[in-house]
């Protein structure tokens, strides 16, 4: 509920770009759903664009037209986000497949 009254909050004044960090964190997969389709819904209502950090790839999948990946502070992916799942980056495979096995150090 928290949560839903801070999106409201955000978007109340019809802003260009709005900033979600870790919007699904600690939800359960049925209000994880609700709240993408929220921000989509918002998107596109505002006609503007949804800066969202996460690392639920599920949702960000739902949710994007473009992904940045980051790792040690520089974006190392950038596109389109069909184009980010063939990344033939070991770094992103690694991340997209949650392998504890390649060049990111568990």
């Amino acid at each position: 509920m928290l949560k839903r009254a801070g999106f409201a909050r955000a978007v109340v004044t019809s802003p260009d770009i709005v900033l979600y960090d870790e919007p699904t964190t600690g939800l359960d997969p049925i209000i994880t759903n609700l709240l993408t389709d929220t921000i989509k819904h918002l998107r596109a209502k505002l006609n503007g664009t949804a800066v969202v950090i996460s690392h639920d790839l599920h949702s960000i999948y739902m949710m994007a037209d473009y992904i940045a990946m980051l790792y040690e502070g520089a974006i190392i992916a950038y596109g389109p986000t069909e184009e980010i799942r063939r990344s033939q980056n070991p770094i992103v495979q690694q991340f997209l497949q949650g392998s504890e096995v390649g060049p990111i150090p568990v």
